[in-house]
């Protein structure tokens, strides 16, 4: 039963799922407005669904990656614990109109356009067309992320307030420096599989480097919202983990290694973290 879970879960990507509904929470929080307590149960729901679709759509056609990659040739479709077909594609597009259909219905089209829009991105634009041609294939397709904040700022008002613009495009500059850190961590797995992620394409020490400026512009970035209506609590969460994030990257740049980048990967998630929860608790002030 623990690995039919596990399973689902990889297949999935619930752990992602669940931190960009984090984030579509956050939209909703940080827009002014108010929204019934089940208008945002179910766009978080819609959003971990439609997510969902997109994570298991990207595993089904990285197929022939995935089993190059030691961090992923263990998964279901690779293994054969699931079969390669149009079963799956079928319950995924299913789950992603299921979505889409109930942020439309119970919220508004705004908002659904979003929510289609953050599995769109993730699924197409940065599993199809991108990921294997480009080393930009993160950077556009962060935009997943982005969508998933302004499906909650437009679930409580369809013009989007600054403060929403700014998480989303704060949302936009955090995913590179956080996925470079982790391809630096994998370079020999994506250069097995002939994926032109950043470090393959530059080498470690470069991309290190452009992790650490790409961070810069981040932090720098997430300071602003406080001229837009965002108050000290937020300042100081948003100090606090643009600290610990910047200071990581600095050691990854000093010396790459995959120590190193793992450490700046995990400080990434801490920065988002403490940034999120100071930005909802700020609001809620």
């Amino acid at each position: 039963m623990g690995t039919a879970i596990k399973q689902v879960a990889d297949l999935f990507k619930l752990r992602i799922g669940i931190v960009i509904s984090f984030t579509a929470m956050a939209g909703v929080v940080v827009t002014p407005g108010a929204l019934e307590g089940w208008k945002i149960a179910l766009l978080g729901l819609a959003v971990l669904v439609s997510s969902a679709s997109a994570g298991a759509f990207n595993q089904y056609v990285e197929r022939d990656i995935d089993v190059r990659m030691a961090r992923t040739r263990k998964r279901p479709f690779v293994t054969g614990t699931l079969k390669h077909g149009p079963f799956w594609l079928c319950v995924i597009l299913f789950m992603l109109s299921a979505s889409v259909s109930a942020a439309a219905v119970a919220l508004n089209a705004t908002s659904a356009l979003f929510v289609f829009l953050g599995a769109f991105f993730y699924a197409v634009v940065y599993t199809v067309w991108l990921k294997r041609r480009t080393w930009m294939n993160i950077v556009i397709g962060g935009l997943a992320g982005s969508f998933a904040v302004l499906a909650g700022a437009a679930a409580v008002n369809p013009e989007l307030s600054s403060q929403a613009l700014i998480l989303a495009t704060i949302l936009f500059l955090w995913t590179p420096p956080h996925f470079w850190s982790l391809a630096i961590a994998y370079h020999k797995d994506y250069d097995a599989a002939k994926v032109p992620m950043l470090p393959v394409v530059v080498g470690d020490e470069r991309a290190a480097r452009i992790i650490f400026g790409s961070t810069v512009l981040l932090v720098a970035t997430s300071l602003t919202p406080v001229f837009f209506g965002m108050g000290w609590l937020y300042f100081v969460g948003a100090a606090i983990g643009g600290a610990y994030f910047l200071s990581k990257s600095v050691k990854l740049a000093r010396a790459p290694s995959r120590a190193t980048a793992m450490s700046c990967f995990h400080a990434s998630l801490m920065q988002l973290t403490l940034l999120l929860v100071s930005a909802m608790l700020d609001a809620s002030l």
